[in-house]
């Protein structure tokens, strides 16, 4: 069950929230768990034994990590962490491990390694992530273990980032689920963010799918062909994503919790450093926190320091799928954060003016994005090929019959969303106007109700469109 669904709009969140506030306070962490189960379940209720013995095993430990002292303490996380790294990898990695294998000893001449595919759970690489960082804190003692099963249990499957997140930490909310305060003010809050991250979802990421599918199934792209496919889908992954994670911090809004923000305008960053300040806010603090600093940070020289900044982003691109794309895509973005960095200490970094550096920084993103999206390498790089004119360079006939006139018009407005709105909104706050804001919020909160209502009817109308984050 996906929150851009009809059973999710009508049924279950309905459902949720009339009995969440007619319990008392003291029996909605048990509430919160059983509509989380049951969420989960409805995919695939023989995986949610999966999730509940991740969630138990971490209490255990956690708690044998606060009586532990000495070398012990590194064993029992050692322990820990890996059966957790074992799951994952068992679930997400087996397939891809044994098909990079098979394709080796047959093109060696010999017979391929019998295997059943395995299903990849759904969210599987957000509770283990949620896991981790809980027993890590633990560890070093920056969280006590929690002796409340109800509520630690209830913070691993919540709903709104159980499936793609935002990336928690369990001290972000383990005060609240203490205490929490239930108004009017923060209900309206969080009902308004998730219609707003509804309508991005369904009236411009679903709308544009249906292009970048398009053009990244060309076998020989024109040049106009990859640029239109890799621009469609530099929009749609961001109004898809940053959607959902409006729609995880209004559905927490709405049962009192508060959620760190997972996207500051990523595509005005001047620099790649500055687009992974802004872009999946909550994986990057994570990777930064548990493996960057892991490794060493950059506490052991220069070299060292490039060499780490490398490995995490390239063991990111792989968090986010068993694919020699993601893979490329981490160390083309582990790359750049280095030579970014080589430069700036070097003094070869300049500050440049803002119609340079932020269509130069997306240049890179969107080549990266390229390998992101692509199901093989070798469709890749026929983008690639396709973006530098090898292939032609008007749209192709194969393409243009399936270009529709309201894709392109919904890529120019997701465009000037993009780009116009935190520049207008910064105006807006520059001239500092009491009485314009407000009236400014009515405006807007008008205006996206008759937006809610068509995304409602679209949603509808149209077969079964996931969350592109869903597959991680």
């Amino acid at each position: 069950m996906v929150f851009s669904s009809n059973v999710f709009l009508f049924l279950f969140l309905p459902a949720f929230l009339v009995v969440y506030y007619l319990l008392p306070f003291r029996w909605r962490s048990g509430w919160i768990l059983v509509g989380s189960y049951a969420l989960y379940g409805w995919w695939r209720l023989d995986f949610l034994w999966l999730l509940v013995g991740v969630t138990l095993a971490a209490y255990v430990f956690a708690l044998a990590l606060g009586r532990a002292e000495g070398r012990r303490r590194f064993q029992i996380l050692a322990v820990a962490v890996a059966l957790n790294l074992g799951a994952l990898g068992y679930f997400k990695y087996a397939n891809f491990g044994v098909e990079s294998f098979n394709a080796v000893v047959t093109s060696l001449g010999f017979a391929p390694f019998a295997w059943a595919p395995i299903l990849l759970p759904i969210g599987l690489s957000f509770f283990i992530f949620h896991a981790i960082s809980y027993l890590v804190d633990v560890y070093r003692r920056e969280e006590p273990p929690t002796h409340n099963l109800l509520d630690f249990a209830a913070f691993i499957a919540l709903f709104p980032h159980l499936i793609a997140g935002p990336v928690l930490k369990y001290n972000l909310l383990a005060d609240q689920f203490r205490h929490r305060t239930h108004t009017l003010e923060g209900f309206s809050y969080g009902a308004t963010r998730f219609m707003t991250g509804f309508a991005k979802k369904v009236l411009i990421a679903d709308s544009i799918a249906p292009l970048v599918t398009a053009a990244f199934n060309q076998p020989n792209p024109t040049l106009a062909d990859s640029w239109l496919g890799a621009l469609a889908y530099t929009l749609q992954l961001y109004f898809d994503f940053s959607g959902y994670s409006d729609m995880a911090i209004g559905l927490a809004a709405m049962m009192g919790f508060k959620f760190p923000e997972n996207f500051n305008h990523p595509y005005i960053s001047r620099s790649i450093t500055e687009f992974w300040r802004r872009w999946h806010m909550s994986l990057s603090s994570w990777l930064r926190e548990y493996l960057y600093i892991g490794l060493g940070g950059n506490r052991k020289g220069r070299a060292r320091t490039y060499l780490n900044l490398f490995l995490t982003m390239v063991l990111g691109g792989l968090w986010h799928g068993a694919n020699w794309t993601f893979l490329l895509w981490g160390m083309w973005h582990g790359g750049l954060l280095a030579t970014e960095r080589r430069m700036k200490e070097a003094g070869l970094w300049r500050p440049s003016p803002a119609w340079l550096t932020i269509p130069g920084t997306m240049l890179l993103v969107i080549l990266g994005w390229v390998m992101f999206r692509a199901d093989n390498v070798a469709d890749a790089f026929g983008m690639y090929r396709g973006m530098v004119g090898l292939n032609g360079a008007g749209l192709s006939d194969t393409l243009a019959w399936q270009v529709r006139p309201s894709e392109l018009v919904t890529m120019l407005v997701a465009a000037v969303l993009v780009y116009v709105a935190p520049v207008w909104g910064e105006r807006v706050g520059d001239v500092g106007s009491r009485l314009l804001r407000p009236r400014l919020a009515v405006a807007a909160t008008t205006a996206l109700l008759p937006l809610f209502v068509l995304a409602i009817l679209k949603l509808s109308a149209q077969s079964y469109t996931p969350f592109l984050y869903f597959q991680f």
